[in-house]
C-alpha cells in the first residue's frame, strides 16, 4: 500500500495506549504527608499557626486590701531590745522553739501555753494583735510583745505555662500583680526553655483563671515599654501563659518538613534510579518496533513512555539510513492488523522518501508495537556487491596462472 494521507490515517487510526511510566516519574519532592507512598505522618513538631491579634479582657481593677491572716500561716510573737534580738516571752516559744512561731490550725486559732486558744484567722495583722493583746491581759500576762508573720502559707496563686519555673506563689502583705507573679517565676520562656530571642511577645498571651472567669492579655501589652495594666491577684487564682505560637516550635517544624522532603526526594530519585536500572537490564515490559536493511544500526527500537513515535523517529534514530547502499525509495512498513475484517493480516506500507513532500508523511505515520520497518538494498549496491565478490575470485585465478607458467 503507497504511503500517502489516507494510509497514514488509516495506519494511526490503529488502536494504541503507549505505556505509562511509573507513577514516581510523576511525582515531585513536595512536602510529604499521610498519603506519601512509603512515609509515615509520624512527626515530633505539628504545624503552628500563627494567631490572630489577642483580645484583652481583665478583671475590674481593686485596692489592695489588707492581709488577713489564714489557716497555716505561722505567727511570730517577738520581743525586740536595742540589738533586735528576738526573746522569749516567758517561755512561750519554747514549744516550737524551731520555728519560733504558732501555726494558725484548722479551727483558725493558735495554741498559747497559759493563754490558751486564740482564734485569729480572718483578722489583719492589727486585729489579730489587739486580740492577743487581750488575750494576754486577760491571763495576766505582761503584753509587751510584736507580732509578726514569719510564714505566708494560707494563700496562693499558681503561674504555669510558657515560663522559666512554673510554681505556686504566696500571697504576702505586699499585693502581689501578674507582671510580678511572672517575673517571680522566671519570666517568659518558650516551650523549650530557649532565650528569650525566640519569644514573639505578641503570639503570648497571658491567662488568669478566677472563680469560673476567664481572663486574658497580651504579654507585649502588659510587659510593653510604657507599662501595662497592674492586675491585683488573689487567693486562689490561676495564671498560664500561653505561647500560642512558639518560634522554635515552628523553626523544628519547618526544618522538619525540609528534611523530610529531602527524604522523600532521596526515595522518588532511588525509586527512577531502580526503574531505570531495570530498563538497561532488560527487566521492563516495552513495546519495540523491529528495523532491518539498509540501516545504520539493525535491531529493537522501543516505543517511548506516554507518547507515540513515528515513522521518522525510527527511520533517522541511531544513523538513520545507510546513505550509500540505503534505496530512500523503498522503505517498507510491514504491520500485523490484530482488528478489522481480516484480522491478523499484514499490511505492507510503502513509502518513497525520495519524493521529499512525501517524507513530511514520516513525520505523521505512527509506529505500533512489533511494527517492522524495513530499507531495501539500493540496486547500486547489488551489483557492487556483486562486482566486489567476484574480483577476489579473478584475483586467484590469475595467481594460479603465474604459479603453474
Amino acid at each position: 500500500m503507497p504511503l500517502n494521507a489516507d494510509a497514514v490515517a488509516l495506519a494511526n487510526a490503529s488502536p494504541y495506549t503507549p505505556r505509562k511510566l511509573p507513577a514516581v516519574f510523576s511525582q515531585v519532592a513536595d512536602v510529604p504527608n499521610a498519603n506519601s507512598p512509603g512515609l509515615e505522618s509520624v512527626a515530633p513538631y505539628r504545624q503552628q499557626q500563627r494567631p490572630r491579634s489577642i483580645s484583652t479582657r481583665l478583671p475590674e481593677p481593686k485596692t489592695p486590701p489588707p492581709y488577713r491572716i489564714g489557716v497555716g500561716d505561722i505567727v511570730m510573737l517577738a520581743t525586740p531590745d536595742s540589738q533586735n534580738v528576738v526573746y522569749e516571752i516567758n517561755g512561750l516559744l519554747a514549744a516550737q522553739s524551731s520555728r519560733q512561731g504558732y501555726t494558725v490550725q484548722d479551727d483558725g486559732a493558735v495554741a498559747i501555753p497559759n493563754v490558751g486558744r486564740v482564734v485569729i484567722s480572718g483578722m489583719t495583722l492589727a486585729e489579730a494583735q489587739n486580740e492577743l493583746f487581750n488575750k494576754f491581759v486577760e491571763s495576766q500576762i505582761e503584753p509587751s510583745f510584736s507580732l509578726e508573720i514569719s510564714e505566708f502559707r494560707s494563700q496562693k496563686i499558681s503561674v504555669d505555662g510558657s515560663v522559666r519555673q512554673p510554681m505556686l506563689e504566696p500571697i504576702t502583705l505586699t499585693p502581689l500583680y501578674l507582671d510580678d507573679a511572672i517575673t517571680a517565676a522566671g519570666g517568659i520562656a518558650s516551650s523549650a526553655n530557649s532565650g528569650p530571642a525566640s519569644i514573639d511577645l505578641s503570639t503570648v498571651a497571658i491567662k488568669l483563671y478566677r472563680g469560673g472567669e476567664t481572663y486574658q492579655i497580651p504579654a507585649s501589652t502588659l510587659f510593653g515599654k510604657s507599662g501595662g495594666p497592674k492586675v491585683l491577684l488573689q487567693d486562689g487564682d490561676r495564671v498560664y501563659v500561653d505561647d500560642q505560637y512558639p518560634l522554635e516550635l515552628a523553626g523544628g517544624y519547618l526544618d522538619q518538613q525540609i528534611k523530610l522532603t529531602d527524604f522523600y526526594r532521596s526515595s522518588l530519585e532511588e525509586e527512577r534510579s531502580n526503574f531505570e536500572a531495570k530498563m538497561n537490564l532488560d527487566a521492563v515490559d516495552r513495546d519495540y518496533v523491529y528495523r532491518f536493511g539498509e540501516v545504520t544500526k539493525q535491531g529493537r527500537f522501543p516505543l517511548p513512555f506516554e507518547r507515540t513515535a513515528s515513522l521518522a523517529d525510527v527511520l533517522f534514530d541511531d544513523g538513520g539510513i545507510d546513505r550509500i547502499t540505503g534505496d530512500v525509495r523503498r522503505i517498507y512498513v510491514l504491520r500485523r492488523e490484530p482488528y478489522g475484517p481480516k484480522p491478523d493480516t499484514v499490511t505492507a506500507y510503502a513509502l518513497n522518501a525520495q519524493n521529499a513532500p512525501k517524507l513530511i508523511l514520516a513525520t505523521q505515520f505512527e509506529m505500533r508495537p512489533d511494527d517492522i520497518v524495513f530499507v531495501a538494498t539500493h540496486p547500486i549496491s547489488d551489483w557492487n556487491r556483486v562486482i566486489s565478490q567476484l574480483l577476489p575470485s579473478f584475483t586467484v585465478v590469475g595467481t594460479t596462472d603465474r604459479l603453474f607458467n
